[in-house]
């Protein structure tokens, strides 16, 4: 047990204690919370720091409002339904479109005006928030993927998860639905978990859980070498979160649509470490890589293109290697 745990911080793998105390607590001040963990809230905040999101149908915070929520939509038969203080992916319906006076979601299946006003109360009555406090629903447009990501989606759409620490994206993978996670780019429910290069945006392979995973189970299509589109705006996009919600330690979740390009769609203050796992590669190393950084630097803060250059250029695959062979 003593020797794989000393393999284990060897490898720079960073436990969920060491998360926890040494970045989260130390780096992301509490009063900046409320800015992440509500959706609502930090699609605001992304709209100020003019950074694309996708688009806002409506909100609802109260019961009597559940009522409007055939006006709010009009001819919109494309949305996805979320709560604002929800997590893990629970509580989202995503309506893919409509068959007569039927919803589509994701799995296919018939939802009624009934229906999805049950699920908006549900959503507002707390059911799916944090603490299960009362919550409000939101309804976004529906973002529609990149095609370049058809062979490597079942039914949903895939996302891109970086984590930012002090500005500087450290590590990154995305996240692709499959038939078991209904089509939800959520790992927790069954989607694949895809290591990023940094470097160049290429996947290095996935895993489900804790396997690994050469193909997607549904599609056939082999994971690794996927060059992720747009790669360098999105890491440009990451960095600028920084200064926009003040947190020190922070997971950036970015879909590509295929007409606007990337899009943020949402924060996280405590991201999870199964990118660890999907990268085959510890976070600490990295960490460790930007604190020398930035004590290097000393008064000289850089801006956010400056930090995604240099993450690109110092934690891409390649200039590890380099530095391994070394």
């Amino acid at each position: 047990m003593i020797g794989r745990i000393l393999n284990l911080r060897r490898a720079g793998v960073l436990g969920l204690n060491a998360r926890n105390g040494d970045y989260i607590f130390h780096y992301n001040q509490r009063k900046y919370y409320p800015l992440v963990d509500d959706k609502i809230l930090c699609k605001e905040r992304m709209v100020r720091e003019n950074l694309p999101v996708p688009e806002l149908i409506g909100v609802l915070r109260e019961m009597h409002e559940v009522g409007d929520v055939a006006d709010m939509l009009g001819e919109c038969k494309e949305f996805v339904v979320k709560p604002a203080n929800g997590s893990g992916g629970d509580g989202i319906l995503v309506i893919l479109g409509s068959q007569g006076e039927y919803f589509l979601d994701a799995d296919g299946r018939m939802v009624d005006f009934e229906t999805l006003e049950h699920h908006i109360t549900n959503i507002i009555g707390g059911i799916y928030s944090l603490g299960g406090q009362p919550d409000a629903a939101m309804i976004e447009s529906l973002v529609h993927f990149d095609p370049a990501f058809s062979r490597l989606t079942y039914h949903g759409v895939p996302d891109v998860r970086v984590i930012v620490f002090k500005g500087y994206p450290v590590m990154a993978m995305s996240r692709l639905p499959t038939r078991r996670s209904h089509g939800k780019a959520n790992l927790h429910q069954g989607a694949i978990g895809v290591g990023i290069d940094l470097g160049s945006g290429i996947t290095m392979g996935g895993v489900s859980g804790n396997s690994t995973v050469s193909h997607h189970p549904d599609t056939g299509a082999e994971i690794a070498g996927f060059h992720v589109p747009g790669w360098n705006r999105i890491l440009d996009m990451s960095s600028r979160c920084y200064e926009a919600v003040h947190l020190g330690y922070l997971g950036v979740d970015i879909v590509l649509d295929r007409d606007l390009g990337p899009l943020i769609l949402e924060l996280n203050a405590r991201p999870g470490l199964n990118i660890q796992i999907a990268n085959r590669r510890g976070l600490r190393h990295r960490l460790d890589a930007v604190d020398a950084h930035c004590i290097e630097l000393g008064d000289v803060v850089e801006n956010p293109a400056q930090r995604a250059q240099w993450s690109r250029d110092i934690l891409g695959e390649a200039a590890q290697q380099a530095k391994l062979a070394g």
